[in-house]
């Protein structure tokens, strides 16, 4: 019986701790609406919206229909740094793609080539030093995510709107 009550009274506490935590928890912050534009009159967006007009994006909160897809990329790329014909760095990236809808089994049929391609263009990145220094600086990471949009549509075409980065890692040796 000695050994029993300490762990019936941490249960206890874990349980009492829990149900407090869920009761008092605050209610969640009202939503909020943000326009990018700024307040104004939605008829002048009507002539910029692909594919719909104003009225369609504010109906009784539903949601304009999906315009792109986005393809994780399983595996991620490993480029190396090297200096002195010396490896000092490791560089680990995490891509997606995002295209148009329906294209996702196109991403998938030409994988191989594209992450080739993705390769080469990370490696010509670090040959010209992209991952040198601050290597997430705003002119840095544009000049990669340009030419890793430039190849993805020159590997699958228009249907590519855009690469992004999710992950970035440097490990120096």
């Amino acid at each position: 019986m000695g050994k029993i009550l300490p762990i019936l009274l941490a249960l206890v506490g874990i349980g009492v701790g829990v149900g407090a935590g869920v009761a008092l928890r605050p209610p969640p912050p009202p939503p909020v609406e943000v326009h990018p534009c700024g307040p104004g009159d939605d008829a002048n967006l009507t002539a910029d919206m692909p594919n719909g007009t104003a009225d369609e994006m504010h109906e009784d909160g539903e949601e304009p229909p999906e315009t792109s897809e986005f393809v994780k990329l399983a595996n991620q790329f490993v480029v190396s740094v090297v200096k002195d014909e010396k490896i000092v760095a490791l560089v680990v990236m995490s891509l997606s793609v995002e295209v148009l809808p329906g294209n996702t089994e196109e991403v998938f049929r030409q994988l191989p080539k594209l992450r080739d391609s993705f390769l080469q263009v990370m490696f010509d990145h670090a040959n010209i030093g992209g991952f040198d220094g601050a290597f997430t600086e705003s002119n840095k990471m544009t000049l990669l995510r340009n030419a890793l949009l430039e190849t993805a549509r020159r590997q699958l075409g228009p249907p590519v709107i855009d690469v992004l980065i999710q992950d970035l890692i440097r490990q120096d040796l």
